[in-house]
């Protein structure tokens, strides 16, 4: 008797393998996690993972179908912006 083995899809990834599917580096999801620029996460205790569906959100922000085209949304570079400076 055999016992049928059903595949398991994740649905979080941890931030390797979340930056695998972005095609960025692990530091660069950092980066952008600490900045507020980047996709959404969510923290598990004291682990942070990303749903697979918001990876590809975040990412369709950035789609263009030409150079001159100026999209639906903006994906930030992982950096602070200058709106986020708080002068003192």
């Amino acid at each position: 008797m055999q016992l049928a083995v059903a595949a398991i899809t994740p649905r979080f990834l941890k931030t390797p393998d979340a930056a695998v599917h972005l095609g960025l580096s692990a530091r660069t999801l950092e980066k952008h996690r600490c900045f507020g620029t980047g996709p959404v996460f969510r923290k598990l205790g004291g682990r942070i993972v990303y749903a697979i569906e918001d990876l590809d959100a975040w990412a369709a922000l950035g789609a263009r179908n030409s150079t001159s085209d100026p999209g639906n949304g903006v994906v930030h570079p992982a950096k602070r912006r200058p709106t986020d400076v708080v002068r003192r």
